[in-house]
Protein backbone atom coordinates (compact mmCIF):
# COMPACT_ATOMS: atom_id res chain seq x y z
CA UNK A 1 0.00 0.00 0.00
CA UNK A 2 1.05 3.52 0.02
CA UNK A 3 1.85 3.52 -3.84
CA UNK A 4 0.77 6.14 -5.92
CA UNK A 5 -2.57 5.29 -7.99
CA UNK A 6 -1.47 3.28 -11.22
CA UNK A 7 -2.12 6.08 -14.64
CA UNK A 8 -4.18 3.30 -16.21
CA UNK A 9 -6.98 3.08 -13.75
CA UNK A 10 -10.61 4.29 -14.46
CA UNK A 11 -11.66 7.40 -14.46
CA UNK A 12 -14.34 6.69 -12.78
CA UNK A 13 -15.44 3.92 -10.31
CA UNK A 14 -19.54 2.57 -10.31
CA UNK A 15 -21.20 2.84 -7.20
CA UNK A 16 -22.56 -0.43 -6.26
CA UNK A 17 -26.11 -0.46 -5.01
CA UNK A 18 -27.27 -2.35 -1.92
CA UNK A 19 -27.66 -6.12 -3.03
CA UNK A 20 -30.97 -8.02 -0.98
CA UNK A 21 -29.73 -10.95 0.72
CA UNK A 22 -26.07 -9.51 1.61
CA UNK A 23 -24.92 -7.16 4.63
CA UNK A 24 -21.19 -6.27 4.99
CA UNK A 25 -18.70 -4.74 7.76
CA UNK A 26 -15.00 -4.17 7.34
CA UNK A 27 -12.93 -3.60 10.40
CA UNK A 28 -9.37 -2.78 11.45
CA UNK A 29 -8.12 -5.73 12.81
CA UNK A 30 -4.31 -4.89 12.72
CA UNK A 31 -3.51 -8.08 11.09
CA UNK A 32 -0.34 -6.38 9.29
CA UNK A 33 -1.14 -3.19 8.13
CA UNK A 34 -1.80 -0.10 10.68
CA UNK A 35 -4.78 2.69 10.44
CA UNK A 36 -6.34 1.05 7.66
CA UNK A 37 -9.23 -1.33 7.26
CA UNK A 38 -8.31 -5.05 6.56
CA UNK A 39 -10.80 -7.62 7.49
CA UNK A 40 -13.95 -7.71 5.51
CA UNK A 41 -16.95 -9.79 6.93
CA UNK A 42 -20.21 -10.28 4.07
CA UNK A 43 -23.16 -11.99 6.24
CA UNK A 44 -25.55 -14.01 2.91
CA UNK A 45 -29.70 -14.64 3.81
CA UNK A 46 -30.54 -18.10 4.43
CA UNK A 47 -31.22 -19.85 0.86
CA UNK A 48 -27.81 -18.44 -0.82
CA UNK A 49 -26.04 -21.00 -3.12
CA UNK A 50 -22.25 -20.23 -3.96
CA UNK A 51 -19.99 -21.18 -6.57
CA UNK A 52 -15.88 -21.03 -6.95
CA UNK A 53 -12.78 -21.94 -8.76
CA UNK A 54 -9.47 -21.75 -6.93
CA UNK A 55 -6.01 -21.70 -7.62
CA UNK A 56 -4.55 -24.80 -9.34
CA UNK A 57 -1.36 -23.92 -7.38
CA UNK A 58 0.05 -27.06 -5.62
CA UNK A 59 0.87 -25.29 -2.13
CA UNK A 60 -2.61 -23.57 -1.80
CA UNK A 61 -3.32 -21.76 1.13
CA UNK A 62 -5.08 -22.56 4.52
CA UNK A 63 -8.23 -20.51 3.41
CA UNK A 64 -8.15 -22.26 -0.26
CA UNK A 65 -8.25 -25.93 0.65
CA UNK A 66 -11.14 -24.65 3.42
CA UNK A 67 -13.17 -23.30 0.52
CA UNK A 68 -12.71 -26.42 -1.91
CA UNK A 69 -13.93 -28.71 0.57
CA UNK A 70 -16.97 -26.33 1.48
CA UNK A 71 -18.04 -25.77 -2.19
CA UNK A 72 -19.86 -28.92 -2.08
CA UNK A 73 -22.13 -28.16 0.02
CA UNK A 74 -23.44 -25.50 -2.31
CA UNK A 75 -24.53 -23.23 0.46
CA UNK A 76 -22.92 -20.10 1.67
CA UNK A 77 -23.89 -17.78 5.05
CA UNK A 78 -20.65 -15.32 5.57
CA UNK A 79 -18.05 -14.40 3.95
CA UNK A 80 -14.84 -13.73 5.60
CA UNK A 81 -11.42 -12.07 4.23
CA UNK A 82 -8.67 -10.56 5.23
CA UNK A 83 -5.42 -8.50 3.80
CA UNK A 84 -1.69 -8.49 4.84
CA UNK A 85 -1.40 -12.37 5.44
CA UNK A 86 -1.93 -15.09 3.20
CA UNK A 87 -2.18 -17.78 5.73
CA UNK A 88 -0.01 -19.79 3.43
CA UNK A 89 2.84 -22.39 4.24
CA UNK A 90 1.24 -22.22 7.73
CA UNK A 91 1.02 -25.82 8.24
CA UNK A 92 -1.73 -26.75 11.35
CA UNK A 93 -1.49 -23.39 12.62
CA UNK A 94 -3.00 -22.20 9.57
CA UNK A 95 -5.78 -24.29 9.26
CA UNK A 96 -6.95 -23.96 12.83
CA UNK A 97 -6.96 -20.09 12.39
CA UNK A 98 -9.21 -20.97 9.36
CA UNK A 99 -11.25 -23.23 11.98
CA UNK A 100 -11.51 -20.66 14.74
CA UNK A 101 -12.73 -17.76 12.04
CA UNK A 102 -15.28 -20.10 10.70
CA UNK A 103 -16.57 -20.59 14.28
CA UNK A 104 -17.01 -16.88 15.29
CA UNK A 105 -17.70 -15.74 12.07
CA UNK A 106 -21.46 -15.54 11.85
CA UNK A 107 -23.14 -17.77 14.24
CA UNK A 108 -23.96 -19.87 11.49
CA UNK A 109 -22.80 -24.08 10.54
CA UNK A 110 -19.03 -23.47 9.90
CA UNK A 111 -19.92 -25.48 7.01
CA UNK A 112 -21.79 -22.59 5.76
CA UNK A 113 -18.67 -20.06 6.36
CA UNK A 114 -16.17 -19.31 3.21
CA UNK A 115 -12.75 -17.29 3.61
CA UNK A 116 -10.27 -15.96 1.86
CA UNK A 117 -6.81 -14.22 3.08
CA UNK A 118 -3.94 -12.24 0.96
CA UNK A 119 -0.77 -10.68 1.65
CA UNK A 120 2.41 -12.38 2.69
CA UNK A 121 3.46 -15.87 2.26
CA UNK A 122 4.29 -18.10 5.22
CA UNK A 123 3.64 -16.21 8.79
CA UNK A 124 1.88 -17.54 10.83
CA UNK A 125 -1.97 -15.84 10.87
CA UNK A 126 -3.09 -15.33 14.50
CA UNK A 127 -7.13 -16.02 14.40
CA UNK A 128 -7.17 -13.53 17.80
CA UNK A 129 -7.82 -10.56 15.90
CA UNK A 130 -10.71 -11.87 13.99
CA UNK A 131 -12.13 -13.37 17.70
CA UNK A 132 -12.05 -9.86 18.38
CA UNK A 133 -13.84 -7.63 15.52
CA UNK A 134 -15.69 -10.24 13.95
CA UNK A 135 -18.72 -10.38 16.56
CA UNK A 136 -19.33 -6.83 16.27
CA UNK A 137 -18.98 -6.71 12.78
CA UNK A 138 -21.67 -9.14 12.94
CA UNK A 139 -23.85 -7.42 15.25
CA UNK A 140 -23.56 -4.33 12.78
CA UNK A 141 -23.48 -5.21 9.55
CA UNK A 142 -25.26 -2.85 6.87
CA UNK A 143 -27.17 -3.47 3.53
CA UNK A 144 -24.92 -1.67 0.97
CA UNK A 145 -20.93 -1.09 1.45
CA UNK A 146 -19.59 -2.91 -1.62
CA UNK A 147 -17.09 0.10 -1.64
CA UNK A 148 -15.95 -0.24 1.45
CA UNK A 149 -15.31 -3.97 0.90
CA UNK A 150 -13.34 -3.45 -2.23
CA UNK A 151 -10.79 -1.12 -0.64
CA UNK A 152 -10.41 -3.77 2.53
CA UNK A 153 -9.12 -6.51 0.45
CA UNK A 154 -6.41 -4.48 -1.00
CA UNK A 155 -2.45 -5.18 -0.90
CA UNK A 156 -0.07 -3.74 -3.05
CA UNK A 157 -3.14 -2.37 -5.05
CA UNK A 158 -3.63 1.24 -5.87
CA UNK A 159 -6.85 1.64 -6.19
CA UNK A 160 -10.20 -1.09 -5.31
CA UNK A 161 -11.94 -2.68 -7.91
CA UNK A 162 -15.57 -3.18 -8.51
CA UNK A 163 -18.18 -3.57 -11.15
CA UNK A 164 -21.88 -3.95 -11.19
CA UNK A 165 -24.56 -4.86 -13.79
CA UNK A 166 -28.09 -5.43 -13.88
CA UNK A 167 -30.30 -8.36 -15.90
CA UNK A 168 -33.90 -8.53 -16.77
CA UNK A 169 -35.04 -12.17 -16.15
CA UNK A 170 -38.51 -12.69 -17.19
CA UNK A 171 -39.75 -9.07 -16.58
CA UNK A 172 -37.91 -8.79 -12.67
CA UNK A 173 -34.45 -6.91 -12.79
CA UNK A 174 -31.80 -9.12 -10.85
CA UNK A 175 -28.31 -7.37 -9.89
CA UNK A 176 -24.43 -8.08 -10.24
CA UNK A 177 -22.23 -7.08 -8.13
CA UNK A 178 -18.29 -7.67 -7.75
CA UNK A 179 -15.21 -6.70 -6.22
CA UNK A 180 -11.98 -7.67 -6.54
CA UNK A 181 -8.44 -6.96 -5.56
CA UNK A 182 -5.09 -7.92 -7.62
CA UNK A 183 -1.98 -5.87 -8.72
CA UNK A 184 1.25 -8.67 -8.60
CA UNK A 185 1.34 -12.58 -9.01
CA UNK A 186 -1.28 -12.76 -11.53
CA UNK A 187 -1.66 -15.73 -13.85
CA UNK A 188 -3.98 -18.25 -14.74
CA UNK A 189 -5.10 -20.73 -13.49
CA UNK A 190 -7.16 -20.72 -11.28
CA UNK A 191 -8.77 -17.70 -10.84
CA UNK A 192 -5.76 -15.61 -10.70
CA UNK A 193 -6.89 -13.13 -7.65
CA UNK A 194 -9.58 -12.32 -4.78
CA UNK A 195 -12.91 -11.97 -6.67
CA UNK A 196 -16.28 -11.91 -4.98
CA UNK A 197 -20.15 -11.98 -6.78
CA UNK A 198 -22.87 -11.19 -5.60
CA UNK A 199 -26.43 -11.40 -7.44
CA UNK A 200 -30.52 -11.91 -6.03
CA UNK A 201 -30.75 -14.36 -9.18
CA UNK A 202 -32.02 -16.89 -7.75
CA UNK A 203 -29.69 -20.06 -9.18
CA UNK A 204 -29.27 -23.79 -8.05
CA UNK A 205 -25.63 -24.22 -6.69
CA UNK A 206 -24.93 -26.93 -10.01
CA UNK A 207 -25.95 -24.31 -12.21
CA UNK A 208 -24.08 -21.27 -10.63
CA UNK A 209 -20.79 -23.75 -10.68
CA UNK A 210 -21.56 -24.00 -14.49
CA UNK A 211 -21.60 -20.58 -14.94
CA UNK A 212 -18.63 -19.44 -13.19
CA UNK A 213 -16.61 -22.13 -14.73
CA UNK A 214 -17.57 -21.50 -18.01
CA UNK A 215 -17.39 -17.09 -17.28
CA UNK A 216 -13.65 -17.02 -15.89
CA UNK A 217 -12.11 -18.45 -19.13
CA UNK A 218 -12.48 -14.98 -21.35
CA UNK A 219 -11.89 -12.88 -17.99
CA UNK A 220 -10.11 -14.23 -14.98
CA UNK A 221 -8.02 -16.59 -16.84
CA UNK A 222 -7.38 -14.29 -19.25
CA UNK A 223 -5.19 -12.16 -17.59
CA UNK A 224 -1.23 -12.01 -16.64
CA UNK A 225 1.10 -9.41 -15.35
CA UNK A 226 3.75 -11.09 -14.12
CA UNK A 227 3.27 -14.94 -14.89
CA UNK A 228 3.31 -16.07 -11.10
CA UNK A 229 -0.08 -18.02 -9.92
CA UNK A 230 -0.55 -17.18 -6.27
CA UNK A 231 -1.15 -20.08 -3.28
CA UNK A 232 -4.35 -17.85 -2.54
CA UNK A 233 -6.47 -17.33 -5.69
CA UNK A 234 -10.19 -17.55 -5.17
CA UNK A 235 -13.23 -16.34 -7.27
CA UNK A 236 -16.41 -17.05 -5.49
CA UNK A 237 -20.01 -16.51 -6.95
CA UNK A 238 -22.75 -15.76 -4.40
CA UNK A 239 -26.47 -15.99 -5.09
CA UNK A 240 -28.94 -15.10 -2.38
CA UNK A 241 -32.22 -16.01 -4.77
CA UNK A 242 -33.75 -12.81 -2.87
CA UNK A 243 -35.50 -12.39 -6.06
CA UNK A 244 -37.80 -14.85 -6.00
CA UNK A 245 -39.85 -13.04 -3.58
CA UNK A 246 -39.90 -11.31 -6.54
CA UNK A 247 -41.68 -13.81 -8.64
CA UNK A 248 -38.89 -14.57 -10.30
CA UNK A 249 -38.80 -18.98 -10.56
CA UNK A 250 -35.28 -20.57 -9.58
CA UNK A 251 -33.19 -21.32 -12.40
CA UNK A 252 -31.77 -25.48 -11.62
CA UNK A 253 -31.19 -26.20 -15.38
CA UNK A 254 -28.28 -24.99 -17.06
CA UNK A 255 -29.97 -24.98 -20.28
CA UNK A 256 -32.66 -22.28 -19.04
CA UNK A 257 -32.95 -19.60 -21.66
CA UNK A 258 -32.89 -16.82 -18.73
CA UNK A 259 -29.41 -17.90 -18.38
CA UNK A 260 -28.25 -15.96 -21.75
CA UNK A 261 -28.64 -12.64 -20.68
CA UNK A 262 -27.64 -13.31 -16.80
CA UNK A 263 -24.10 -14.73 -18.19
CA UNK A 264 -23.27 -11.77 -20.96
CA UNK A 265 -23.91 -9.66 -17.49
CA UNK A 266 -22.22 -11.86 -15.38
CA UNK A 267 -19.17 -12.21 -18.00
CA UNK A 268 -18.96 -8.65 -18.31
CA UNK A 269 -18.89 -7.82 -14.65
CA UNK A 270 -15.67 -10.82 -14.35
CA UNK A 271 -13.76 -8.81 -17.60
CA UNK A 272 -14.17 -5.50 -16.08
CA UNK A 273 -12.69 -6.41 -12.66
CA UNK A 274 -10.12 -8.49 -14.85
CA UNK A 275 -9.00 -5.94 -16.79
CA UNK A 276 -8.81 -3.23 -13.80
CA UNK A 277 -6.60 -5.98 -12.28
CA UNK A 278 -3.67 -5.78 -15.07
CA UNK A 279 -4.96 -1.67 -15.30
CA UNK A 280 -3.38 -1.47 -11.61
CA UNK A 281 -0.41 -4.12 -12.64
CA UNK A 282 2.59 -3.09 -10.12
CA UNK A 283 4.44 -0.44 -11.77
CA UNK A 284 2.14 -0.41 -14.96
CA UNK A 285 2.03 2.31 -17.26
CA UNK A 286 0.78 0.34 -20.18
CA UNK A 287 -2.36 -1.94 -20.83
CA UNK A 288 -1.73 -4.72 -23.40
CA UNK A 289 -3.96 -6.57 -25.30
CA UNK A 290 -2.42 -9.48 -27.15
CA UNK A 291 -4.46 -10.96 -29.90
CA UNK A 292 -3.29 -14.45 -31.62
CA UNK A 293 -5.15 -15.44 -34.77
CA UNK A 294 -4.38 -18.24 -37.23
CA UNK A 295 -3.27 -20.67 -34.82
CA UNK A 296 -3.51 -24.79 -35.15
CA UNK A 297 -6.31 -24.60 -32.46
CA UNK A 298 -7.78 -22.43 -29.38
CA UNK A 299 -5.38 -23.85 -27.21
CA UNK A 300 -2.23 -23.19 -29.09
CA UNK A 301 -3.53 -20.09 -29.82
CA UNK A 302 -3.56 -19.11 -25.90
CA UNK A 303 -0.07 -20.67 -25.20
CA UNK A 304 1.54 -18.36 -28.07
CA UNK A 305 -0.75 -15.42 -26.43
CA UNK A 306 0.38 -16.29 -23.12
CA UNK A 307 4.01 -16.52 -24.26
CA UNK A 308 3.95 -12.67 -25.25
CA UNK A 309 2.35 -11.55 -22.53
CA UNK A 310 4.50 -13.03 -20.39
CA UNK A 311 7.79 -12.69 -21.81
CA UNK A 312 9.61 -10.14 -19.79
CA UNK A 313 11.80 -8.78 -22.80
CA UNK A 314 8.41 -7.75 -24.62
CA UNK A 315 7.25 -6.30 -21.44
CA UNK A 316 10.02 -4.53 -21.22
CA UNK A 317 10.30 -3.36 -24.62
CA UNK A 318 6.74 -2.09 -24.53
CA UNK A 319 7.86 -0.28 -20.74
CA UNK A 320 10.39 1.55 -23.48
CA UNK A 321 8.13 2.21 -25.75
CA UNK A 322 10.35 0.11 -28.75
CA UNK A 323 8.43 -1.55 -31.08
CA UNK A 324 10.68 -4.11 -30.86
CA UNK A 325 8.37 -7.15 -32.79
CA UNK A 326 11.55 -9.43 -32.77
CA UNK A 327 11.17 -9.98 -29.39
CA UNK A 328 7.53 -11.24 -30.63
CA UNK A 329 8.56 -13.59 -32.86
CA UNK A 330 11.00 -14.92 -29.70
CA UNK A 331 7.78 -15.40 -27.87
CA UNK A 332 6.04 -17.33 -30.89
CA UNK A 333 9.16 -19.39 -31.40
CA UNK A 334 9.22 -20.49 -27.38
CA UNK A 335 5.74 -21.41 -26.82
CA UNK A 336 6.19 -24.93 -27.56
CA UNK A 337 3.62 -24.42 -30.22
CA UNK A 338 3.18 -25.25 -34.27
CA UNK A 339 4.56 -22.03 -35.77
CA UNK A 340 5.64 -21.38 -39.17
CA UNK A 341 7.62 -18.47 -39.44
CA UNK A 342 7.40 -17.67 -43.10
CA UNK A 343 3.26 -17.45 -42.75
CA UNK A 344 3.49 -15.29 -39.28
CA UNK A 345 2.50 -11.72 -39.84
CA UNK A 346 2.49 -9.08 -36.81
CA UNK A 347 0.81 -5.48 -36.07
CA UNK A 348 1.50 -3.09 -33.56
CA UNK A 349 -2.16 -1.80 -33.51
CA UNK A 350 -3.48 -0.89 -36.94
CA UNK A 351 0.77 -1.18 -38.10
CA UNK A 352 1.26 -4.42 -39.42
CA UNK A 353 5.46 -4.61 -38.87
CA UNK A 354 6.35 -7.95 -40.11
CA UNK A 355 4.46 -10.17 -42.87
CA UNK A 356 6.10 -13.60 -44.35
CA UNK A 357 9.28 -14.02 -42.15
CA UNK A 358 10.50 -10.68 -42.76
CA UNK A 359 9.81 -6.83 -41.72
CA UNK A 360 6.95 -5.47 -43.82
CA UNK A 361 8.09 -4.04 -46.64
CA UNK A 362 6.17 -0.44 -45.60
CA UNK A 363 7.64 -0.48 -42.29
CA UNK A 364 7.85 2.91 -40.90
CA UNK A 365 9.59 3.67 -37.71
CA UNK A 366 8.52 6.83 -37.17
CA UNK A 367 4.88 5.52 -37.16
CA UNK A 368 5.29 2.67 -35.23
CA UNK A 369 7.74 4.76 -32.29
CA UNK A 370 4.62 7.21 -32.02
CA UNK A 371 1.73 4.31 -31.49
CA UNK A 372 4.00 2.85 -28.84
CA UNK A 373 3.67 6.12 -26.57
CA UNK A 374 0.10 5.05 -25.96
CA UNK A 375 -1.10 4.11 -22.96
CA UNK A 376 -3.10 1.52 -24.60
CA UNK A 377 -1.49 -0.80 -26.85
CA UNK A 378 -2.61 -3.86 -29.39
CA UNK A 379 -0.74 -6.78 -30.32
CA UNK A 380 -1.67 -8.68 -32.89
CA UNK A 381 -0.15 -12.25 -34.57
CA UNK A 382 -1.71 -14.27 -37.07
CA UNK A 383 0.15 -17.72 -37.54
CA UNK A 384 -1.79 -18.54 -41.11
CA UNK A 385 -1.78 -21.92 -39.62
CA UNK A 386 -5.69 -23.10 -38.93
CA UNK A 387 -8.85 -20.95 -37.05
CA UNK A 388 -7.62 -21.09 -33.78
CA UNK A 389 -7.37 -17.87 -31.55
CA UNK A 390 -7.10 -16.61 -28.06
CA UNK A 391 -7.16 -13.15 -26.82
CA UNK A 392 -5.12 -12.04 -23.15
CA UNK A 393 -4.68 -8.78 -21.23
CA UNK A 394 -1.06 -8.02 -19.44
CA UNK A 395 0.75 -4.76 -18.55
CA UNK A 396 4.46 -3.77 -19.31
CA UNK A 397 6.99 -4.66 -16.83
CA UNK A 398 9.00 -0.76 -15.24
CA UNK A 399 11.56 -0.37 -12.71
CA UNK A 400 8.09 0.38 -10.27
CA UNK A 401 7.77 -3.69 -10.67
CA UNK A 402 10.99 -4.78 -9.02
CA UNK A 403 10.97 -1.60 -6.28
CA UNK A 404 7.54 -2.99 -5.16
CA UNK A 405 8.34 -6.34 -4.85
CA UNK A 406 11.79 -5.62 -3.73
CA UNK A 407 10.26 -3.61 -0.66
CA UNK A 408 7.35 -5.77 -0.43
CA UNK A 409 8.02 -7.25 3.28
CA UNK A 410 10.59 -4.06 4.23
Amino acid sequence: MGHKVSPLAPAEMPELPPLDGVRMRVAEAGIRYKGRKDVLLALLDPGTTVAGVLTRSRCPSAPVEWCRDKLAGGKARALVVNSGNANAFTGMRGREAVEKTAEVAAGCAADEVFLASTGVIGEPLDPAPFERVLGEMASTAEAGGFSDAAAAIMTTDTFPKRATANVDLGGTKVTINGIAKGAGMIAPDMATMLGFLFTDAPIAAPVLQSLLNRAVRGTFNAITVDGDTSTSDTVLLFATGKAAERGVAVIDDIKDARLKKFRKALIRVMKTLAQMIVRDGEGATKFVTVEVTGARNGRAARHIAMAIANSPLVKTAIAGQDANWGRVVMAVGKAGQEADRDKLAIWFGDIRVAVDGERDPTYDEAQVSAYMKSPEILLRVELGLGEGKARVWTCDLTHDYISINADYRS
